[in-house]
């Protein structure tokens, strides 16, 4: 796409749908932030930009929400050598964790999670930088200020609203996907993570809670398509989420948890794969 002149040349790329997944009101309102620079058209999750001439070009362009791998190794790195410099015994009881044999034990997604002394992690979950940047960022900086009950999308909580349209795209999308395609195994799937009907019921099909890490519960709700209406699948997270868990550490384990639904997908439904 050549360079917009107004922001009407961008706003007739968009749906008009006014969903408000992006973060704004309207998507006249997200036409004139991409205008002005403040976002990028990638973060509208309805576009898809394989059909705009020299999209390649603006998705390689470097994305600030979105970390390449080597920043993630970098951020590794540094996360692990803060977990060196740390008592990792009088941690436990802050992150909601258990401390024997030299290590600090945690649940992550319904498995067990050990963190030894160097940072490094034990465990039989399938470990990536998605998963292993969030583990380090919340053993050394979770407040441990335990959830409050009260559930908010991505975008009411505190710097949310500018990762809404990444996260809706990155992580509600597979996770949809599954649950469109293979809705069985997408609710057996959200079991094998330990997922638990939440205590106050949700008006949806499919709802479950799932607790990322000890003090990091979010909910997935997901409603089967209807006559006239598209299926629906959300993702709400505890209002003191902030508070134990940077927004770009709950970016990175909502990724994680969709790839991982996704490989799953892959090798348990046919249905998935064609």
């Amino acid at each position: 796409m050549s360079t917009p002149q107004n922001p009407m040349q961008i706003f007739q790329l968009l749906d008009n749908s006014n969903c408000g997944q992006c973060g704004e009101s309207t998507c006249m309102a997200f036409a004139a932030a991409v205008f002005r620079g403040d976002r990028s058209l990638g973060e509208c999750p309805r576009l898809d930009l394989s059909h705009i001439p020299a999209a390649e070009e603006e998705k390689s362009q470097p994305d600030p929400a979105e970390a390449s791998e080597r920043e993630m190794e970098e951020r590794l790195r540094q996360l692990q050598s803060g977990v060196a410099d740390l008592d990792l015994a009088a941690a436990a009881d802050r992150l909601k964790g258990s401390f024997h044999g030299s290590r600090l034990h945690l649940d992550v997604l319904g498995k067990e999670v050990a963190v030894d002394g160097n940072g490094g992690l034990h465990t039989a979950l399938h470990i990536n930088y998605w998963v292993l940047v969030p583990v380090l960022d919340y053993v050394l900086n979770a407040s441990g200020t335990p959830p409050t009950g009260q559930w908010k999308p991505l975008r009411e909580l505190p710097q949310g609203i500018s990762w809404q349209g990444l996260f809706a795209q990155r992580c509600e999308k597979p996770l949809k996907q599954v649950a469109d395609t293979c809705p069985e195994l997408f609710r057996d799937l959200l079991g094998m993570f330990q997922g638990r009907p939440p205590e106050v019921g949700a008006e949806a099909d499919i709802a479950a809670v799932l607790h990322l890490l000890p003090l990091i519960p979010v909910m997935i709700i997901y409603s089967y398509p209807e006559e006239g209406l598209d299926s629906h699948l959300s993702m709400l997270f505890d209002a003191n989420v902030d508070k134990n868990l940077s927004m770009g550490s709950i970016f990175a384990l909502g990724t994680g948890l969709g790839r991982m639904l996704e490989k799953l997908a892959v090798t348990h439904c046919p249905q998935y794969r064609s």
